[in-house]
């Protein structure tokens, strides 16, 4: 049986003939391609056929029922009308063309900072024409829009009927981040005139062993002045039938003055405003924990102007290539290069580094970093809003608005909770009464209970913010993490491959060993090799140059150079040829002998890189290469260890460097002469034994980066790429940083699960109070926002690590 068939719509269920269409499409004409899912019949064909057959403009109707798609030929300068008619015949229809891009809007919305929020904007919007799709950030307040042209008005005027005021970002706002913590500002007048009318009312009812006119009115003063914005957002959500905690509360409260607890309503009402308040400074501080690293950052700097004079300058007027001076003790203002003098700088606040780094002409400095000892000037090498610590901001800020895991599993469970629980208090507040007799007024109280603990504020709440708790303490430790789901992730890490160079080593060899071999002379030997070495960009080489330079070797001139692909390079001498390469060229060239083999891999058991130098009569010289392990290494596979986590080495080096290395390293096992394939097929093979990551700093390391389940990027300081692009930027090359990631991985894994437990263990206690007839709203109130306001804190705590 068919599903058109099935849905017993009244058509055939016989074949489908596809496409089919209206008439040609005219001249001049445009397209628009939709997507409707509930379109895959015959009869809803006729259907809509019918609704835009008859709307101008439209000269043409492709439709494709097995695929569910509508293309739409048109002369219109705006699709709402197609887009209006298709939604008054219920048809849910999505842009699928080029065209359906449109453009996207960021809107800065103050009061959006709840899921209860987010879900009443979506289903609003969710009924715009023209709205493809929304993108929300609630830890920073923002909403981005994909829309049509012309449609960003409508959305405006939506927003205003929920009661939310956006405001437009515009390109510069959007690229980086403000330099103002965002704050909830907050009028305490209201809410005093509250606190107070609800305590007197209170005392009069004691005074009076009851209810009394004057309770009354300090009720109803107490909950107009605390509770007006609490009923506003109620009714509204109510009219776009959305149960979120306003409409809740203001149903509760009415119906406990309606029953005649107008001092429990009154306070209930206060309390609720007065953790509003709280909660909201408390998510203020999760919401600017990273943003505040930009007050690191000064607002002027000294800068060279064309006469040659030096004045105070505003960061954000600072052009690329400007000279500026630094004082002892100044913070930096920008990115930028050493020119001139030297000095120590603390870039804890960029790379987490405990330790000043030297600085001298050449080296890197970034924004927000502190000069220490000398005095030096620098060009300017990125704008104040591009700087290193305003795109790390920027990418954390982006991540705190994706999905984790926990987040998407606590949302879906919220969304079928709180309507469960609404229906729970009706049935609490009927049936009792109608089946048993019951007192309806002890019920109906009951109920009203239930409806305060219906909300799962509390539950909702406690991902996002100990996500982006942990997502700031990273940055502060110099880990840039992507997003939620790499930072819950990481706990689960069983396996890590690593590069070595860069990355285990140091990166930059040395040159070792120098054995002159046959009959030629050394000095010669030295000569000639140091003379090709110096062409050639490889690290190895240049290795070989640098100590033939620190040793006054005097360079010849070598022509008809070139480079070897794996293999080393060539060059002609005083017209001979020569050659500078490793073991394969060496091979290759048929100069291996018992002995020759025997020298080198000596050398290369020890975890050296050996080349040779070859001429037409043999082999004059071998030149060993080593790079050095860093200190840094050694502790961070004893700590990866200690974690449970197993490592790998993936290096192009020879098999016996990678071993040698390996073990220095205390690395669990080496694979060598791997190309960027290898390294991608031994990734996929550890990814069947549990969650891989890999640590690269090449473009080689790429294939494995993607492939693995988290990629991190050494060095990314200063690299736009590494910060785009890798799931975990570090942003030195000190490998430590890996293991404080797991911890903190695992311990925001064990906040949320905190979070979660201690958010439904509270629900749970009141639901079984409320029907021993043990619970008020009193204190329904104060568990269920002292719940939020106790996994806040929880999850705030992960800032201190």
């Amino acid at each position: 049986m068919s599903e058109c068939a099935s849905k017993a719509c009244g058509c055939s269920a016989g074949p489908i003939m596809q496409p089919t269409t209206q008439a040609p499409p005219t001249t001049g004409s445009a397209q628009a391609v939709y997507r409707i899912e509930n379109m895959d019949c015959p009869t809803e064909e006729a259907l809509i056929r019918g609704k835009l057959v008859g709307l101008a403009g439209v000269v043409g109707l492709e439709f494709n029922l097995m695929q569910r798609t509508l293309t739409v030929q048109h002369e219109l300068p705006s699709l709402s009308p197609v887009e209006q008619a298709l939604k008054a015949i219920g048809m849910q229809a999505v842009r699928m063309d080029e065209a359906s891009a449109g453009q996207t809007t960021k809107l800065s919305i103050a009061k959006m900072d709840c899921p209860t929020e987010e879900a009443l904007i979506r289903n609003k919007l969710g009924t715009v024409a023209g709205v493809t799709g929304l993108d929300f950030n609630l830890m920073q307040r923002t909403l981005s829009v994909r829309h049509a042209d012309g449609v960003l008005p409508d959305v405006l005027v939506a927003l205003q009927a929920l009661g939310f005021e956006a405001q437009v970002e515009d390109k510069a706002m959007a690229a980086s981040p403000s330099a103002s913590p965002v704050t909830t500002q907050t009028n305490w007048w209201p809410l005093g005139i509250s606190l107070i009318a609800a305590s007197a009312a209170e005392a009069v009812y004691w005074f009076h062993d009851g209810n009394h006119w004057s309770v009354v009115i300090l009720a109803l003063v107490a909950v107009l002045t605390g509770g007006l914005s609490t009923y506003k957002k109620g009714w509204i959500a109510l009219k776009n039938r959305n149960l979120n905690m306003n409409a809740l509360m203001s149903i509760a409260v009415t119906g406990a003055m309606f029953i005649g607890h107008w001092p429990e309503a009154a306070m209930v009402m206060v309390l609720f405003a007065l953790a509003e308040v709280i909660e909201a400074k408390s998510l203020d501080r999760a919401r600017n924990a990273i943003r505040g690293l930009l007050d690191l950052t000064p607002e002027q700097a000294t800068v060279q102007q064309p006469d040659g004079t030096w004045r105070e300058v505003s960061a954000k007027q600072i052009a690329i290539g400007s000279r500026v001076r630094v004082k002892p003790g100044e913070r930096i203002a920008l990115d930028g290069e050493v020119l001139d003098g030297r000095s120590t700088v603390n870039q804890a606040p960029i790379t987490g580094e405990s330790l000043p780094v030297e600085k001298s002409p050449g080296d890197p400095v970034f924004a927000g970093t502190i000069n220490e000892s000398g005095s030096f000037e620098y060009r300017v090498s990125a704008l104040a809003s591009n700087s290193t610590l305003a795109r790390i901001i920027h990418a954390v800020e982006a991540a705190q608005g994706s999905r984790a895991p926990t987040q998407r599993f606590v949302d879906q469970f919220a969304r079928w909770y709180t309507p469960l629980v609404f229906a729970l208090a009706i049935a609490v507040a009927l049936l009792p009464p109608l089946l048993m007799g019951a007192a309806w007024m002890d019920w109906i109280y009951r109920a009203l209970v239930l409806l305060v603990v219906a909300c799962p504020c509390a539950l909702v709440i406690s991902t996002p913010v100990s996500i982006v708790s942990g997502l700031a303490a990273a940055a502060r430790h110099g880990i840039l993490v992507k997003g939620g789901v790499y930072l819950e992730e990481g706990r689960k890490l069983r396996w890590l491959a690593l590069d070595k160079t860069g990355t285990v080593t140091h990166g930059k060899p040395a040159q070792t060993d120098f054995v002159a071999w046959g009959n030629a002379l050394a000095s010669d030997s030295r000569c000639i090799a140091a003379s090709l070495a110096a062409r050639s960009d490889h690290p190895v080489s240049k290795a070989v140059a640098q100590a033939a330079q620190r040793d006054g070797v005097a360079l010849l001139d070598v022509a008809e150079f070139s480079a070897l692909p794996g293999r080393g390079v060539q060059g002609q001498i005083d017209g001979e040829t020569y050659y500078l390469g490793n073991h394969r060229m060496l091979e290759e060239l048929g100069q291996c002998t018992p002995e020759l083999e025997q020298r080198i891999a000596a050398l290369e058991t020890v975890g050296k890189t050996v080349v040779m130098l070859v001429g037409a009569k043999g082999v004059h010289a071998l030149f060993a290469v080593a790079d050095t392990i860093k200190d840094s290494s050694r502790r961070a596979i004893a700590e990866l260890h200690a974690l449970g986590i197993n490592t790998v080495m993936l290096t192009g080096d020879n098999p016996h460097t990678a071993q040698a290395i390996a073990a220095q390293a205390g690395i669990d096992r080496a694979q060598g002469n791997q190309l960027p394939d290898d390294k991608l097929r031994e990734v996929e093979q550890l990814s069947r034994n549990g969650k891989v990551g890999m640590v690269g700093d090449g473009i080689n390391d790429a294939p494995a980066l993607a492939r693995a389940d988290i990629g991190f990027a050494m060095g990314a300081a200063g690299t736009d790429t590494a910060i785009e692009t890798a799931d975990v930027a570090l942003m030195d090359d000190d490998l430590r940083k890996i293991p404080t990631f797991v911890r903190l991985s695992r311990a925001t894994a064990q906040v949320l699960m905190q979070n979660i437990v201690l958010a439904l263990g509270i629900k749970a206690v009141f639901l079984v109070l409320t029907f021993t007839g043990h619970a008020t709203m009193w204190m329904a109130v104060f568990a269920d926002m002292g719940a939020s306001l106790l996994v806040v804190g929880n999850g705030l705590r992960l800032l201190r690590r």
